[in-house]
């Protein structure tokens, strides 16, 4: 039998020229076509034992997929990848897969991975091509009931996966939309705000019963829930904004990145004056953090109007925990970075914001994250004029639930406490995930942690035993 021949590098994706996108809110990579899905499923090398499932947090079956792909079964891999993933588009999308399924693929040992991410987003993306979503044959009612509390990446996939067991579903949202971070903090060149609420559809097609505008904690308690339902899921995410803790962080153009990202994607300021979502717009705008938020918030700037956007990040590019493949986007557009650069106040005239102060930074020893700890190097402060400032830093839970739960234990960040094998509460009935439990992470790893709460959430259901 003859060997098979290894293609190393991955099948390229074609995307919008950066002088053009940063002028658009369209989405930037525009997806494979079938003839390229399929040539990238055969670089798949059919592992006997397969690491890449290992190293995902929702278990998709990525040889099964991946093999099905390259046979041009495209209806059977999107089925296989949904018995596990409910929202294969969004994952496909936005799921750091180059440190997950790809980064532990066999074929990394020599040459790029088989693009997991790339195969995931076409065949979700051919799914809805074809109009019509495959729905699984659904068990009988339980009689059970579930509330289900935030419409976003762990909540619907704790409906999904329970409202697949028979049990009845009501997923309680604060917005006006459902979908959480995916819609009020990925931009829509990154996610278009269909494709989630295409996924939220799919979500309720198996049974879940979505109720929007529904702020738990004021609408009702938690209590008041379970005197109605037999348990109910905490995925209320992180959305309370971390600021510096520096002088002028309340003058006018100084922005969180929650509000900011707010404002453009889920109040759609980006459509104005279709939609009249006010925002301020400066000429040069300074985003202060290096995670995936704030390449997304410098990014927004630029399509917002912004001639100059600019990262001040407080350590080097190695230590940035963005997406490699966000911050490649951001380079190519023309986002300055000012690394090894740490914020140190903000200064203004008549109530808005003018300059920010910075000092160099330098690096010392690894801190509790396992990144090098930055340090101020003396007497090198120096100013940038900006009109925008957005604080990417970081986000906690809002503490809205734990206030009206009193028996909810919290942990030091503000989060839920959880039992990380089963996300069960100090409150029985009550499991919670993604970020509530872990403060600000990822979507998948949100998802992964939903996996795990809806099995457990299924067992108590069936036998009782908390």
């Amino acid at each position: 039998m003859a060997k098979k021949q290894i293609i190393p590098k991955k099948t390229p994706m074609p995307e919008q020229p950066p002088e053009e996108r940063i002028h658009n809110y369209n989405e930037v990579p525009y997806g494979y076509i079938p003839e390229d899905a399929i040539a990238e499923a055969k670089r798949c090398l059919e592992c006997a034992k397969p690491s890449c499932m290992a190293g995902c947090p929702v278990n998709i079956n990525v040889p099964g997929f991946i093999k099905l792909v390259a046979e041009g079964d495209f209806r059977g891999a999107v089925n296989l990848i949904k018995e596990t993933n409910a929202l294969p588009a969004i994952t496909g999308r936005v799921c750091p897969q180059e440190t997950q399924c790809e980064g532990v693929c066999t074929l990394c040992k020599k040459f790029e991975s088989v693009a997991i991410g790339r195969l995931e987003r076409f065949v979700a993306d051919w799914e809805a091509a074809q109009g019509e979503l495959s729905i699984p044959e659904l068990p009988p009612p339980t009689g059970k009931k579930v509330a289900v509390i935030g419409a976003g990446p762990a909540g619907l996939t704790v409906a999904a996966d329970l409202a697949r067991l028979g049990h009845y579903v009501t997923i309680f949202e604060a917005l006006h939309e459902a979908g959480g971070v995916l819609v009020y903090g990925i931009p829509e060149f990154r996610l278009p705000k269909a494709i989630v609420k295409r996924e939220v559809e799919y979500v309720c097609s198996l049974g879940a019963k979505l109720v929007k505008d529904f702020v738990v904690g004021c609408a009702a308690t938690v209590d008041e829930l379970l005197e109605e339902y037999d348990a109910v899921f905490l995925g209320t995410g992180a959305g309370l904004p971390w600021f510096l803790g520096i002088p002028g962080e309340n003058l006018g153009g100084v922005y969180s990145a929650n509000e900011y990202l707010t404002r453009a994607n889920l109040m759609k300021a980006y459509r104005f004056p279709e939609y009249d979502t006010p925002i301020a717009r400066g000429r040069r705008v300074v985003t202060i953090g290096g995670g995936n938020v704030a390449m997304d918030s410098a990014r927004t700037a630029l399509r917002l109007g912004a001639q100059e956007s600019i990262i001040v990040y407080r350590r080097s590019r190695a230590e940035m925990p963005a997406r490699a493949e966000e911050i490649h986007h951001a380079e190519q557009e023309g986002i300055q970075f000012n690394l090894l650069t740490g914020p140190v106040a903000f200064r203004g005239e008549n109530g808005r914001v003018k300059e920010i102060e910075c000092i160099k930074m330098e690096l010392g020893e690894p801190d509790a994250s396992g990144r090098r700890r930055p340090v101020p190097v003396k007497d090198s402060n120096f100013r940038i004029p900006i009109d925008i400032a957005i604080i990417a830093v970081g986000q906690s839970p809002s503490p809205l639930i734990p206030k009206t739960t009193p028996d909810l234990q919290l942990a030091k960040h503000g989060g839920v406490t959880v039992d990380p094998n089963t996300m069960k509460t100090s409150k029985k009935g009550v499991f919670a995930g993604g970020d509530v439990a872990t403060g600000g992470a990822t979507v998948i790893l949100a998802m992964g942690q939903a996996k795990i709460a809806s099995k457990a959430i299924d067992d108590y259901l069936r036998t009782g035993v908390w």
